[in-house]
């Protein structure tokens, strides 16, 4: 007997069935797309992951031993933990989505831009990295196993300490200057630097070739050395997302989630 579409669709809403299958609902997974200060969308990670962001950058500051996502002290509340907003939902999805965030999907990476002290932020943070080891990438000195979640340490960061671990669960967000002095790959695999201190270009007009060379350059040394590269406060728009993109950029930063998805899709001019 044929139920009929209407009575199937009320029995769905009545005992919280899907009227839709799991793999149309997905986003596409954005590999470039970056979530400048995630914690800042009206639903923290959730939004980028909807527009399929595979890269989410989340401040914390140590209070009281419990690491507190926000961008200043101002807007601390007990609630908003690293674990409560990114930690525990992105584990949940990766076991429902047997080892990745999305099904199927590529590696993702969560940047932590430490606000407080290095050192006993780091001891805090390492401690809680422990407990999400079965999805998180590790580091050695000499090897890197990736997993389903990459933590990169921005920010204010414990560099000599993690240098000396022999097993870790984050790396660190480098800056330009360690293209010269060339550290592992292990411990830096990202560079990371402000577009302002390095170009005058701010979206208007076309990037003058100079620029455009010396991004290129920047680029092809970091790749050179194993790394990925991503600036922060760049031309946040198609012009300075399309520079980046044929400059070879890893990440591009963004607090516009929609904008920067419908440009990875080609939908944006």
């Amino acid at each position: 007997m044929s139920l009929g579409k209407p009575l199937l669709l009320f029995l769905a809403a009545a005992f919280g069935a899907p009227t839709v299958t799991a793999s149309a609902a997905q986003p596409t997974p954005l590999l470039q797309a970056h979530a400048h200060n995630d914690y800042a969308h009206a639903r923290p990670l959730l939004d980028a992951l909807d527009h399929g962001f595979c890269s989410v950058e989340a401040d914390i500051w140590l209070v009281e031993g419990q690491l507190l996502v926000a961008h200043d002290r101002r807007a601390l509340k007990p609630e908003r933990t690293l674990p409560a907003l990114y930690l525990d939902p992105l584990r949940a999805r990766i076991r429902q989505n047997r080892g990745r965030v999305y099904p199927n999907g590529p590696r993702c990476t969560l940047f932590i831009d430490v606000k407080t002290d290095a050192e006993p932020t780091y001891a805090a943070l390492r401690e809680l990295l422990r407990q999400y080891a079965e999805v998180l990438t590790v580091f050695t000195p000499t090897n890197t196993v990736t997993n389903a979640l990459t933590v990169i340490l921005s920010g204010n960061r414990a560099t000599r300490v993690l240098a000396a671990e022999p097993l870790r669960y984050a790396a660190i967000d480098g800056r330009l200057p360690d293209l010269d002095t060339n550290p592992s790959p292990h411990l830096v695999p990202v560079v990371s630097d402000t577009w302002i201190t390095h170009f005058k270009w701010r979206g208007a007009g076309p990037l003058p070739d100079d620029e455009r060379q010396r991004l290129k350059q920047f680029v092809q040394r970091a790749h050179q050395q194993g790394r990925r590269i991503r600036f922060w406060a760049a031309p946040d728009n198609p012009a300075g997302w399309r520079e980046l993109q044929q400059a070879g950029v890893d990440l591009l930063n963004t607090d516009d989630l929609a904008g920067l998805r419908e440009f990875l899709l080609g939908k944006s001019p």
